[in-house]
């Protein structure tokens, strides 16, 4: 396996690509990115690694020029996710879907290259032609896809729910409006107590 290339940070903001020996922009760490590199981004005093914060700033450069990727609903909702027990469960959830994206962009590629040949290049302008050629079947088998997702979520978390309950199914707790079961837990308490007097 290759190493991985390094690039240190100065406090300048300036960004130092070892392997070449010299200084490079976020739009050349970009097109590492888009050739498949493996790279990692250090500060060069404290050696502290600082490859998301690049990533991010890439995005956002991204994000406010040209067609944005990301809308203002879905990164309010990223947002709320911070702090939450789910964040990290919605992090490989959202991992593992770009994964099945990317994976299904490869063999949609693959599938161009036989259909053109090996030599065409596969470019943007063949990719706007085929996706309007296949543009109402995309879109179903995506929001078939999303919604197959969105079923596994919710299904994942009534197990995790059903667990929890299970777990906890000695304990007396007061009852909470909206989590069936605990209210009469409750009264069964009270009606225990009661008898006890």
């Amino acid at each position: 396996m290759a190493e991985s290339r390094l690039i240190k940070k100065y406090p300048n903001r300036r960004l130092y690509d070892t392997k070449t020996s010299s200084y490079i922009t976020l739009v050349d760490v970009k097109e590492l990115v888009v050739g498949h590199e493996d790279f990692q981004v250090v500060d060069a005093k404290t050696g502290d690694d600082l490859t998301r914060s690049i990533l991010l700033q890439i995005i956002l450069e991204e994000e406010t020029a040209g067609m944005p990727l990301f809308t203002s609903d879905l990164l309010t909702h990223m947002i709320r996710f911070y702090g939450n027990a789910m964040q990290g469960m919605l992090g490989k959830y959202l991992e593992s879907n770009i994964h099945a994206f990317s994976d299904m962009q490869a063999k949609l590629t693959d599938q161009a290259r036989t259909l053109y040949g090996e030599n065409t290049p596969v470019n943007k302008d063949l990719w706007a032609q085929f996706l309007n050629f296949q543009g109402p079947a995309m879109q179903s088998m995506l929001s078939s896809y999303v919604d197959q997702s969105q079923k596994m979520f919710m299904q994942m978390q009534e197990q995790i729910e059903g667990q929890t309950r299970n777990l906890f199914a000695g304990f007396p707790f007061p009852a909470i409006p909206g989590i069936p079961g605990l209210a009469g837990q409750e009264s069964e308490v009270k009606t225990k107590a009661a008898a006890k007097k």
